[in-house]
């Protein structure tokens, strides 16, 4: 078999992967999209860092008394990071500084929030962040509001 024959099969199965790949992401945002619930959600794996350094694109779900954070170009059902309502605090919220308004989503803001592990920094819509900022003052009968 000539050489450009092996060529053109080897494309054509990379082609292939690629679009395997591409339905199984979009097979998995659909699985996890199912019960709702779900937004786009950036998160900054490493918060301090300087401006538009270590954002990673994601989506965040709602589960019980948790946020979820998935990475969205992973095929992982696990989320990556999860946060729990009563350890999570709302801080702040600004809008992106320099190169973040190329490397996040379109029109979404950054919160900044604390947890027990440290600082934790967001980014998502203004129509998120009014459901964040819901779910978080949502808190079962008997907390601590004072923290």
């Amino acid at each position: 078999m000539p050489l450009w024959l092996e060529l053109l099969d080897a494309a054509g199965l990379v082609v292939l992967l690629v679009l395997l790949y591409g339905l199984a992401l979009v097979v998995r945002r659909r699985v996890l999209a199912r019960n709702g619930g779900t937004f786009e959600l950036s998160h900054r794996m490493r918060p301090g860092q300087e401006p538009g350094r270590g954002w990673l694109l994601g989506l965040g779900r709602y589960s019980g008394e948790d946020l979820q954070w998935f990475r969205i170009f992973t095929l992982s059902p696990r989320p990556k990071c999860a946060w729990h309502r009563a350890a999570l605090t709302y801080d702040d919220v600004r809008d992106p500084e320099g190169v973040e308004r190329t490397v996040l989503y379109p029109d979404h803001v950054v919160v900044d929030c604390t947890s027990p592990e440290g600082p934790v920094e967001l980014a998502m819509s203004r129509a998120s962040l009014t459901g964040f900022q819901a779910w978080l003052e949502a808190r079962p009968p008997g907390t601590d509001w004072s923290r």
